[in-house]
Parts: structure tokens; sequence; C-alpha cells
């Protein structure tokens, strides 16, 4: 009896460290809301902060498709200034890349400000914001209407967790994961938007906010996706029968007849992070579209077929149209679990760095054994790094 009740205390206190993390992983560090305001003030005083971004010798690349063009979706400056070094540090070609940096109205000065003051030698960075989007009052419609049943769909697996008082009765940690903020987030979601944020480009390579560039990505741009709409790793570096990410059976529920006879369960997803889209490919076939009919039949199956996230609805957007790349561009996962001693090698060796999960590396709760290879490229001299005390 006395042993049921350690094992008892000791599977609660388990619980309750999962939970805990997650919840830290939830936070903006003080020291990025500072970062924030500062440049905000700069901004407001200095008029090379208020620079328009590009220069206006740059201007004629940002639709030019003989550059390298990179888009970010993010709120995070630091770790934007992170992807765009490291992208630059390993270019053979640094002067072919042009960075188109998406982000909300409340960042999009302080970004603004970080790269007027911290420009970019030879590569293009441009800044807007979501408020200088002059969308069509159609898609504001899609839009509205996608971010409303993602956020029902959250209400609703949040309301269940509730129900089933899983604080006590054993943490699922894929529940607590769909829970995250990011679930919710307008800049997250807006991906599968891509093709009309950037009207006049025609492939792209779009990088995550939580990755780190580690060998030049020029191929990338030349690669044949074979007609498919998104060139993404999914086999893995980890060997037979061994997801780099998840299997479909972890996000999408295949209780439903409409999942289970369309997809395999035990296929590994393709991961977002690190991938090549082709955007004229994406509207002729019309993924939008498709992402949206998806939307609708969750809403009809009473939100039930998937969990909430930006992957699940996406699986079954781009079904069909998915070209494997080689899985050295892709390392993911380092949010998740700090490096073996044997994959020590396959994270040199790794293109790309994806600090997929809740520890990122500018987090208190982020493994020191991975800190050191994103800090890498956060530039420590800065005065406003210095003033906001963000240290390695």
């Amino acid at each position: 009896m006395q042993l049921s009740m350690m094992e008892l205390k000791v599977q609660s206190a388990r619980e309750q460290e999962s939970i805990n993390w997650h919840l830290a992983s939830h936070g903006v560090p003080k020291s990025l809301h500072c970062l924030c305001l500062k440049l905000a003030e700069e901004y407001a005083v200095n008029a090379m902060a208020r620079s328009h971004l590009p220069p206006p010798e740059y201007v004629s690349r940002l639709t030019d498709p003989s550059f390298h063009h990179v888009v970010l979706l993010t709120d995070n400056v630091l770790a934007a200034s992170v992807v765009i070094s490291s992208t630059v540090q390993h270019s053979a070609n640094p002067e072919k890349l042009v960075f188109h940096i998406v982000t909300d109205k409340k960042t999009y000065i302080p970004m603004n400000a970080w790269f007027a003051i911290n420009p970019i030698k030879s590569a293009a960075v441009e800044v807007k914001g979501l408020h200088q989007y002059d969308w069509s009052h159609e898609v504001n419609v899609h839009v509205k209407e996608m971010l409303e049943i993602h956020r029902l769909i959250w209400s609703h697996y949040n309301d269940n967790l509730r129900n089933a008082n899983f604080q006590h009765e054993g943490v699922n940690r894929r529940s607590l994961e769909a829970l995250t903020p990011s679930c919710l987030s307008l800049l997250n979601h807006l991906r599968i938007y891509i093709p009309e944020l950037f009207p006049d480009l025609n492939k792209i390579v779009f990088l995550d906010e939580d990755v780190v560039v580690q060998h030049d990505m020029s191929s990338l741009w030349e690669l044949d996706l074979n007609k498919k709409v998104v060139g993404a790793v999914v086999d893995s570096w980890c060997g037979d029968n061994c997801c780099p990410g998840k299997k479909y059976k972890d996000y999408l529920n295949f209780s439903y007849p409409i999942i289970s006879s369309n997809f395999d369960h035990d296929r590994c997803v393709w991961l977002y992070g690190v991938n090549v889209f082709d955007l004229e490919a994406w509207r002729r076939v019309k993924i939008t579209t498709n992402y949206h009919k998806w939307l609708k039949h969750n809403l009809n199956f009473g939100m039930e077929l998937w969990q909430p996230g930006v992957h699940p609805p996406a699986l079954l957007a781009f079904e069909g149209q998915v070209h494997p790349i080689d899985p050295s561009w892709h390392v993911g996962g380092l949010g998740y679990r700090p490096p073996q001693a044997h994959s020590i090698k396959m994270l040199g060796d790794a293109a790309v760095l994806h600090f997929s999960g809740p520890a990122k590396p500018w987090l208190d709760i982020g493994f020191p054994e991975l800190r050191s290879l994103w800090n890498r490229h956060v530039n420590f001299s800065d005065k406003f790094i210095r003033k906001c005390r963000i240290l390695g």
C-alpha cells in the first residue's frame, strides 16, 4: 500500500513538472519585452531607425525571380535576427538573398528599427506589418473565418481537457502542446495565405522563427519539386521506421472514416520549418481553398477531426503535393529533448537546426547543451541587447 502511494506521488510530480514546463514556454521573457520597448523608443527619436526597408536601391529585388526569396512570419525580433544573420553568414551568395519579414502591428516598429540600425550587408531585408496589407474583402472574410474556426477548435479541446481534470488523472503531453498560444497565433495561421501575402512571387523558402541555418541554402531555390507544391523533410536521419517528427495518427482522429479512408495513420508527417514553396503550383491546385474545405469538414464533425494547431489541417490540404527533400536539410525537435552523445555529429551536419518544441533557446527552459548553437548568432555587443540583459 505504501509503495503504491509513493508511485502515485512520483507520477503526480512528473505530471506537474510536465505542466509547469509547458506553462513556462508560454510567456514572453522580460528581456525580449524590454528589447521591443527600447527599439520602439529608438524608432521615435532616431530617423535612421525609421528608415524604410529595404533601401530604395534594393526595392526592385523584392519581386525579381532571379533572387533567392526567404519568408519569415514572426513577432520575435531577436529570433528573426538570428535566422537572418545565420542564413547570411553561411550563404555562398548573400547578395542573392531577399528576406521578407511579415509581422503584426505591435511588432512592426521595433522590427523595423532593429533591421534599420543593424543593416544586413549585401542581402535585402523587407519588414512589413499586417496592417500595411490591402487585401480584398473576400480574403479578409476568409481569414476571419479561418481564425474563428481555429479558436472554436481550441476552445472545444480546452473544455474537454478541463472536464477530464487532466492535472490529476494523467497528463497527455500532446494535449498540452495542442493548447499552446501558437495554436491561436495569427502569424502562424497566415502561412496558409503566403500566396496572398506575396502575389508577385512564384518560389520561396519559408523558415520558422526558431531555426538556425548552418550551411549554404542556395540549392533549395534550384530544387525541382516535380510539379508538387511544397518541398519538405519527410524521411528521417534516425533510421528505418523512424519519423523525424510525428505520424499522422499523432495529429488526426482516425476514428472518423473521412480521415481513415484517405490517410495512413502510420505515415510520417512532413515538417514545417524549412520548406520550399512553389507558389505558382499552390495557386494552380488551390491549396488554400482546400484548406478551408477541411476546416468546414471539421466543424461538421464536431471539431473532432484533429488537434488544435497549424499542422493538422495543412497535412490534409497539402495531401499529394509534398516533394520529400533530403533529411539533412532539417533536424527538428530540438525544443523537446537535449542531444544524445551519438547525435552531435548529426547536429553539425544538418543544414538547418529547428528548435521546434517548448524549450526555445531564448527561454530559461532552453537546453544549455543546445543554446550555444543559437547564441553564436546573437549580437551580444549591441547596446539594446546589453541594456535588456539578454544573456547567453
